[in-house]
């Protein structure tokens, strides 16, 4: 694809992104956003959590359309509505994301804030959540069958789930926090090392580079998770190098310890 002109990108979602009388986000916002959607769109990520302002699905989908008029985007992506979010996936590789998550490749870290400190659990032993992983997936292959190359949009029914891990799934992360909802939104990471790691990715002359990635582990369980995590890095570097849109992806970590973690 050749250099898109970054005036069009953020106009497109100037135009389309307004909430009420306000325009759409400033214009490194929009460029990101743009870098964020194209990475989606190359399988550089298996979704997208839209937070850049309150815009809803349908304004989101209307931005897409934009994209794809202008020659960015050549495949329909897919806005997928989770309870009050919107998620941008490419639906083929967010499935088979998803198929490798029910294969194991991933680790859940129980944070639950009746624990003293964080573990590690398998998917194995959380199998509601295993269940709502499969019936993503066949939403999901549903839609496959019936989509053409435009945008489109649906709605997963979500009671009872418990979003901070099943966004921490689609999003890509190699190692999401789980916590028992029964026991309220407590956690027991607070004053707890955390390792954040954080993968960026150059893409527009100029600009500050993509943030593909940013999450966290518990300091004290990376020994244990070092294999999982070492696999989801040597992934990613594969999936780079098989584009041409990006180039220089940066990944790196550091220790901090927060007085309160909001999950």
């Amino acid at each position: 694809m050749s250099t898109p002109n970054p005036q069009l990108l953020v106009a497109a979602a100037q135009q389309t992104l307004g909430v009420g009388k306000r325009r759409g986000p400033p214009q490194a916002t929009c460029l990101h956003l743009a870098g964020e959607v194209l990475a989606v769109a190359r399988g550089l990520k298996p979704a997208l959590l839209y937070d850049c302002n309150g815009a809803d699905a349908s304004k989101i989908q209307s931005y897409l359309e934009e994209l794809q008029r202008l020659g960015f985007l050549t495949l329909g992506l897919h806005i997928l509505e989770i309870g009050e979010n919107s998620l941008i996936v490419s639906p083929e590789h967010v499935c088979r994301h998803l198929g490798e998550v029910l294969l194991g490749t991933i680790a859940f870290v129980d944070v639950s804030g009746s624990q003293s400190h964080p573990s590690i659990c398998s998917l194995d032993q959380l199998q509601d959540l295993k269940g709502l992983v499969t019936e993503i997936i066949v939403h999901l292959q549903g839609l496959q069958m019936t989509l053409s190359l435009a945008v489109s949009r649906s709605r997963l029914h979500s009671t009872g789930w418990n979003f901070c891990t099943v966004f921490g799934i689609l999003l890509g992360y190699p190692v999401p926090y789980t916590f028992h909802l029964n026991q309220g939104g407590d956690n027991c990471l607070a004053l707890t090392p955390l390792r954040v790691f954080t993968a960026r990715i150059s893409w527009l002359l100029g600009q500050p580079p993509v943030l593909l990635y940013s999450f966290s582990v518990p300091e004290s369980l990376f020994p244990a998770l070092k294999d999982i995590l070492s696999n989801w890095e040597k992934d990613l570097r594969t999936r780079c190098r098989t584009q041409n849109d990006f180039a220089d992806l940066s990944i790196s970590s550091e220790i901090v310890t927060l007085l309160a973690v909001a999950l």
